[in-house]
């Protein structure tokens, strides 16, 4: 019996969150908006300048390796 109630409570939660107007929920479109913008963004900056970039980031990871 313990476990229908707990079945039954389950289901009214899931149900209140899917039809409900919650504040919290957000917006997925801008959301996604912003995703696609970012990514738009880190290609923008990551096709002119890749060869400085990995430049950059190989010139790190020796000095670090190396100890100085």
């Amino acid at each position: 019996m313990r476990g229908y109630a707990y079945l039954t409570a389950a289901l009214a939660a899931l149900s209140a969150r899917v039809t409900g107007d919650d504040p919290e929920r957000g917006d997925v479109p801008g959301w996604v908006m912003i995703t696609v913008m970012t990514a738009a963004l880190v290609l923008a900056i990551l096709i002119p300048f890749r060869e400085a970039i990995v430049s950059a980031v190989e010139n790190a990871l020796t000095s670090v390796t190396s100890g100085g």
